[in-house]
C-alpha cells in the first residue's frame, strides 16, 4: 500500500504543477524569409493543428517571447498530463492486485 501513496502523492504534485501553468497554445515558431537565398527580410510563423484544423499565423517579432513561452507551456502541460496518465495506470494495477 505504500507504493499506492506515493503514486498518489506523486500525481498531487503534477496536479499542482499543472495548476500553476498560465497561458499557452499549440504550434511551433518558424522563421522564413521572403528572400531566402539571400536571408532577407525575415519573418516569423507559428504552425498549429487545433480542433483537427491546421493553421498559420504570422507572428510579429515583439510577440516571439511571449509566443515561444507559451508554445512552452504547452508542451509542459502535455508532458505533465501524460506523467498523469502512466501513474494513474499504475495505481489503478496496484489497487486490482489489492482487491
Amino acid at each position: 500500500m505504500t507504493n499506492l501513496k506515493k503514486i498518489q502523492a506523486e500525481i498531487k504534485l503534477v496536479k499542482n504543477e499543472l495548476m500553476k501553468i498560465s497561458d499557452m497554445r499549440p504550434g511551433n515558431l518558424n522563421q522564413q524569409f521572403r528572400k531566402p537565398k539571400e536571408k532577407l527580410g525575415e519573418y516569423y510563423q507559428l504552425n498549429y493543428t487545433f480542433k483537427s484544423r491546421t493553421r498559420t499565423e504570422h507572428v510579429r517579432k515583439e510577440n516571439l517571447d511571449r509566443i515561444q513561452t507559451e508554445i512552452d507551456a504547452y508542451q509542459r502541460s502535455k508532458e505533465l498530463y501524460m506523467r498523469w496518465i502512466e501513474l494513474s495506470i499504475q495505481a489503478s494495477k496496484l489497487r486490482e492486485k489489492g482487491a
